[in-house]
């Protein structure tokens, strides 16, 4: 391997809230999908560095998010990010970044429009080689599931931005919902609650935190129930200093309406899959990958409601980016990558 081939191929899943690069098979970014800007568009971060500067910044800096709902809602703060987070892939003392042959993780639902966007994007950050593949494909081939084989497999995908529902066999996906309700919207769920609720004000960064150590999707969760979680903010009223304790299963009950969108879509992807695949699933169970799939209690509630058996992928944040990593390796056997 000469010096002009290293580092050129990588694989991006690339997230409405995190960003994840492989590169020889080893995952060397995995950062926030955040860029901060100056007054003229430079870019001074990217990434968790960005992160921290959210919602703290002055009028002289903003940070963007420029994904939402899983699809590019700003293209130059989405370029400049992807080149940051490339930049930290060659970290060496480069004189020329290489051309690069990339595969890039898109939601099930873009349209040709959206799916050209991701494309154009990849391609002004030096990308070569440009392939897209849908995330639930990538997922299920992640996760380690044979994509190929005549047999039915189902994937739910819920990410910050939109869930990816997909039965897959063949090497295709036979039935695909993908609604943008996600992650993301459980942290404004709990925003909002705290604010009419608790008088509290809460960022998006301390939603976020409640979500982790008392998000769950029942309000009984047994043994397993966190202890509960002491969140401080301004009073909405008086501005003054508050401490409120919230327990999970306060959390359950405001989230529980984003919760069963999910449901409904899993749903409908079940109701619209051929009988013979349908079987198969109900032998395999339902996998859930991505960031909502850690949500505590979630794979038992679905278990319960569906009579399916719901797994948790192993790393299931990672399984999008690894199924890319894969699909990298194989870019000239497997079929369902899009050029």
């Amino acid at each position: 391997m000469g010096f002009f081939s290293l580092n050129q191929e990588i694989a991006m899943d690339l997230g409405t809230a995190n960003t994840i690069i492989i590169s020889d098979d080893k995952i060397v970014v995995d950062e926030p999908s955040v860029v901060a800007l100056d007054r003229n568009n430079k870019m001074i971060a990217v990434g968790e560095k960005a992160k921290m500067m959210h919602e703290k910044t002055n009028p002289d800096i903003r940070t963007i998010r420029p994904l939402r709902d899983g699809v590019i809602a700003d293209f130059s703060a989405c370029e400049q990010m992807m080149r940051g987070l490339i930049k930290m892939v060659h970290s060496g003392n480069r004189l020329f970044s290489p051309s690069m042959k990339m595969v890039i993780g898109v939601p099930s639902g873009s349209t040709e429009v959206e799916l050209r966007a991701v494309r154009d994007s990849a391609e002004h950050a030096d990308g070569r080689d440009v392939y897209l593949i849908f995330e639930p494909m990538a997922a299920a081939v992640g996760i380690g599931l044979d994509v190929e084989a005549p047999e039915g497999n189902m994937v739910v995908d819920i990410g910050g931005g939109t869930t990816e529902i997909a039965v897959i066999s063949l090497g295709g996906i036979v039935t695909n919902n993908s609604i943008k309700v996600a992650g993301d919207d459980l942290t404004s769920d709990i925003q909002n609650y705290m604010s009419r609720q608790h008088n509290v004000k809460v960022s998006e960064r301390m939603a976020e935190r409640i979500k982790i150590h008392v998000g769950s999707a029942l309000t009984d969760l047994g043994e397993e129930a966190p202890e509960d979680f002491v969140v401080h903010g301004p009073n909405k009223i008086t501005a003054l200093p508050m401490e409120v304790p919230v327990c999970y299963q306060e959390i359950a009950h405001c989230i529980d309406r984003t919760v069963a969108s999910i449901e409904t879509a899993v749903l409908n992807a079940l109701e619209n899959t051929p009988p013979e695949l349908y079987a198969d699933i109900v032998k395999n169970g339902i996998w859930l990958t991505g960031g909502g799939a850690l949500l505590r209690g979630l794979a038992k509630r679905l278990t319960d409601k569906f009579n399916i058996t719901f797994h948790v992928a192993e790393d299931p944040l990672r399984s999008v980016a690894k199924g890319a990593g894969i699909a990298l390796k194989n870019v000239d056997r497997f079929s369902f990558l899009m050029r």
